[in-house]
């Protein structure tokens, strides 16, 4: 992928990451790409992409706030980190 390429994916993530249907995962997963995001492998953005764009907004909200625990199979180091991601208004 280019470099161009690689921000323009960057750009819309965080785009959906701040439009993600419900307005507690926008304030969670938003402020978590807006702090996290431009350190991420190209790898970790994919994931992070693939989490938002195919799970459900109440399932990944219950998974990040602790509420339900989270599948085997979306054990990440993303996903870890959004878990202990502190949002602060």
């Amino acid at each position: 992928m280019t470099e161009d390429a690689a921000e323009v994916r960057r750009k819309r993530l965080l785009f959906r990451c701040h439009h993600t249907g419900m307005k507690e995962n926008d304030l969670l997963i938003g402020s978590f790409a807006d702090r996290n995001l431009p350190a991420m492998s190209d790898a970790d953005v994919e994931w992070l992409e693939w989490l938002v764009m195919n799970h459900d907004d109440i399932d990944l909200n219950y998974w990040i706030t602790g509420r339900k625990e989270v599948p085997p199979e979306l054990e990440h180091p993303v996903m870890r980190a959004l878990i202990a991601f502190k949002y602060v208004a």
